[in-house]
């Protein structure tokens, strides 16, 4: 049965309720799948994962139940992995150029992959280079300078071994192809030399005598036996091969092993994470017609060109708690979105065909998940109605929220039951855990959920902050303020507001920075003093803060 993964994915910078709901939400679709798998041989398999860091609430409430933090996903663009590679096999460097033109012409390809017996990358061998090799004129000691092994000779030359060790290499000594007077034959002959010699056993004899390494008899005829004696006593390669001598001076030269030709250095790779649109790019910029793959081990892979880029099956994604592109993970708009699951307003994202979309004024996404689960009749695991439960404590700042319904409370008070925990001694300890900060950098409490929204040409982002205190919401302030111009420039926004919200006193202070935001924020709520103001009853950005700014904006 075919299986395709397909990922779960809340916003970037993820809350509670962003990762809790991909959680549930994976769960959710693979045992619906289960419930409703057909003979159709398609099987998806969904997937949690996020888009940011886990916050200290969101660790508190994960270890708490017992569940791991989905894995990091920073880009959903089409990698190599998702495209079809040609599985070319690696050779070995040892190979002969002939081998390797023959083996290019059976599987259509111009390039061959060089690898070692651990499978990792030594070199190329391409169309190119074989031509060189025929087409250059080399010396005649080329063939041991490229130490030939005898068995590539016997393959190159179609031959046969009459004695001698065929695995054996040539690594010392020039060619000699003996025509011509026997008597002239002597002086040529050096020790170690390979010599190509017809039928003459005289001149066979004096080759041996003359300690070469290897003696090639041509035309396919018999060596007697004195001949082969006589090689056997010096260790003398002798190889029989059908091939006339021109012939076989004409080929031997395609015995050398592909590693003295082959590309060793500065070979261009890819690797299976490697991204399309990257990989496209730099093959622009290369002439190359192939380029090998290698996996996270440097083990080579296989082989893509330009064309393999067009066969690039696209990411599928269910989109969790947001709608927004500037919320969403990188590269969003090279996956395929199968459904969004969400309670925010209406975002910027575009999709090529027709989604799912399941958008519900509720104060929580896991709410709406809970009810998908109840209008399924699927039961909840414990585990799973705590994270579903604690998401809606999270959002509705235990029914604080302006954006609570009786719906989001009905639900978490349903899931509480399934998790056996008492939701105000719950939240109290989330909350407390989540007001942690002591041990985060500056960045990360700024970035622990900051969210970037649109007004016609105008982008701002708000950050929100929750503590049970006001003190510890000073101490957080002294730390956040001096950061924001700093963030200004880093998010590419004209004006950040941050949200410092005191659960207990329902209430929040908001800073913020920006050359407009002071007049975007008296034009909201009232007079503002120089970076901040106090908000009485405002604890939600998406019910209370957002549409403010959002009007301030729209009327300027």
């Amino acid at each position: 049965m075919e299986e395709r993964d397909v990922w779960v994915i809340g916003h970037r910078h993820p809350d509670t309720d962003s990762i809790c709901a991909a959680i549930a939400y994976a769960d959710y679709k693979n045992l619906l799948e289960t419930k409703n798998q057909t003979i159709s041989g398609k099987k998806n398999r969904y997937i949690a994962k996020r888009a940011g860091n886990v916050n200290a609430e969101t660790s508190y409430v994960l270890q708490y139940f017992g569940e791991e933090a989905p894995e990091l996903i920073s880009d959903v663009g089409t990698q190599i992995r998702d495209i079809s590679i040609r599985r070319t096999e690696g050779v070995s460097s040892h190979i002969s150029m002939k081998k390797a033109w023959e083996m290019m012409k059976i599987l259509k390809v111009v390039s061959l992959p060089v690898v070692n017996s651990r499978n990792q990358l030594e070199g190329l061998i391409v169309t190119g280079d074989i031509a060189k090799s025929y087409m250059d004129v080399y010396d005649n000691y080329v063939l041991s300078t490229a130490r030939t092994q005898y068995k590539n000779i016997v393959e190159t030359l179609q031959g046969k071994v009459l004695t001698g060790n065929e695995h054996g290499y040539f690594v010392k000594g020039k060619v000699v192809v003996g025509v011509g007077i026997q008597a002239n034959l002597g002086g040529c002959i050096e020790p170690d030399d390979l010599v190509i010699l017809g039928d003459r056993e005289e001149a066979q004899l004096l080759a041996i005598e003359e300690n070469c390494s290897c003696l090639i008899v041509t035309n396919g005829l018999e060596v007697s036996q004195e001949v082969v004696s006589a090689a056997a006593t010096r260790d003398v390669v002798v190889i029989s091969t059908p091939y006339e001598t021109f012939t076989v001076a004409r080929l031997i030269n395609q015995s050398m092993p592909i590693k003295f030709f082959m590309t060793k250095d500065d070979i261009i790779h890819f690797h299976m994470d490697d991204y399309v649109d990257e990989v496209r790019e730099a093959m622009t910029k290369i002439r190359h017609r192939d380029f090998p793959v290698l996996d996270d081990n440097q083990n080579y892979v296989g082989m893509i060109s330009r064309r393999n880029l067009l066969s690039g099956q696209k990411k599928q994604v269910i989109l969790v708690d947001h709608n927004e592109k500037s919320q969403a993970v990188s590269n969003i708009e090279e996956a395929e979105i199968l459904e969004i699951i969400d309670h925010h307003r209406l975002g910027s994202l575009e999709t090529i065909a027709p989604v799912y979309f399941r958008n519900q004024p509720l104060g929580c996404t896991s709410t709406i998940i809970y009810q998908m689960y109840q209008e399924q009749q699927i039961e909840i695991a414990k585990p799973i109605a705590g994270l579903l439960c604690a998401a809606i404590l999270s959002d509705t700042l235990m029914f604080r929220s302006p954006t609570c319904t009786p719906a989001d409370r009905a639900a978490a008070e349903a899931l509480a039951r399934i998790a056996q925990i008492n939701v105000t001694e719950f939240a109290q300890k989330m909350f407390e855990a989540g007001s942690d900060f002591e041990n985060k950098t500056d960045e990360e409490i700024f970035n622990q959920d900051f969210k970037i929204f649109h007004s016609g040409d105008i982008s701002f982002g708000v950050a929100q902050i929750s503590a049970m205190s006001q003190t510890e919401l000073a101490r957080v302030e002294e730390r956040v303020a001096p950061i924001l111009p700093q963030m200004l420039l880093e998010k590419k926004v004209e004006m950040i507001f941050v949200m410092l919200t005191d659960i207990l006193e329902e209430s929040t202070r908001l800073i913020f920075v920006g050359e407009d935001a002071k007049d975007v924020v008296t034009d909201a709520f009232g007079a503002a003093e120089k970076s901040q103001i106090e908000l009485k009853g405002v604890v939600s950005r998406k019910k209370q803060l957002i549409p403010a700014l959002m009007n301030a904006l729209a009327e300027r």
